[in-house]
């Protein structure tokens, strides 16, 4: 009898054993899963009330053509997070298309690589930042296309305004008026300032890099399908001659938080002799 009871209660003790064991393994296995939502995706709020589960974006989004990826950047959420975890985001509203190749334009004009424009030949994706007069920085995002990439010019803010308005005025004269919202982010330098983007991200894969990425629209901030897309010619390259007429900057129309509004083009009266030919190749 005695050998019975002890065999009964080797089992018993080896069924708990087991039990525990399944149990830490999904424990483990729910942790991990979290951590990969965590990456994956981000919460908003909207009104206190409702969550939205952000959807990250990944390498099928970045692979298109250069003028098509500018124009679905449109209404997309830029978010960054720091090294304390803040979170900083942003609905792009503006982008500028650059072709390489033809494109004069272009850091790549004429195929020419070059250690500062590498990531501009890397996969659709990657981050090209580049320093302006020395001292401020743009962030690009390469797409299909031999040394094409997307330019981010401006954003609205969602979320991280005073941390923004901080970093901004860090580079700013001392006793500076304060910015308005609609003043963080309205320019490719600015943009990078509010959102802490250093030189290093250079070179970075957006679509897997945990400091920074681009999230699906957020639905509270408005769907970018369902606007106005302007397209107008780019700013600051006046002397590139016919490719500083063609329309390869593209906002959202009436978005307070775009850098420069050009009424010709709302209008539809832009003098650009753009032939659609050299542009089919990129949409």
């Amino acid at each position: 009898m005695y050998m019975i009871m002890a065999e009964r209660k080797r089992k018993l003790m080896s069924r708990k054993v087991d039990q525990k064991a399944n149990s830490e393994s999904e424990l483990v296995a729910v942790s991990k899963q979290h951590k990969l939502n965590e990456t994956v995706h981000s919460v908003y709020f909207s009104g206190g009330q409702t969550t939205y589960v952000r959807r990250r974006l990944g390498e099928d989004f970045f692979s298109q053509p250069c003028v098509a990826l500018a124009k679905a950047f449109l209404g997309k959420v830029l978010v960054r997070r720091r090294e304390d975890g803040t979170e900083l985001r942003g609905r792009v509203v503006e982008t500028e298309a650059y072709l390489g190749g033809e494109d004069k334009a272009s850091h790549s004009a004429g195929g020419k690589r070059t250690e500062r424009n590498t990531a501009m030949f890397m996969k659709p994706g990657t981050i090209y930042v580049y320093p302006i007069y020395g001292i401020y920085l743009c962030m690009n995002v390469s797409s299909q296309g031999d040394g094409a990439a997307v330019l981010l010019r401006s954003l609205e803010p969602l979320q991280g305004h005073a941390v923004m308005r901080q970093l901004r005025a860090a580079r700013r004269k001392d006793g500076a008026r304060p910015l308005k919202d609609k003043e963080l982010c309205n320019g490719p330098s600015k943009l990078c300032q509010a959102l802490d983007v250093p030189r290093h991200f250079d070179r970075r894969d957006l679509a897997s890099d945990p400091e920074v990425w681009l999230e699906d629209a957020d639905p509270a901030a408005g769907d970018a399908r369902h606007e106005v897309v302007v397209e107008a010619p780019r700013i600051g390259i006046e002397s590139h001659g016919e490719w500083a007429k063609k329309p390869l900057r593209f906002y959202l129309q009436g978005n307070a938080f775009v850098s420069v509004v050009d009424k010709v083009a709302e209008r539809g009266e832009n003098p650009s002799d753009l032939n659609c030919q050299t542009l089919c190749n990129h949409t």
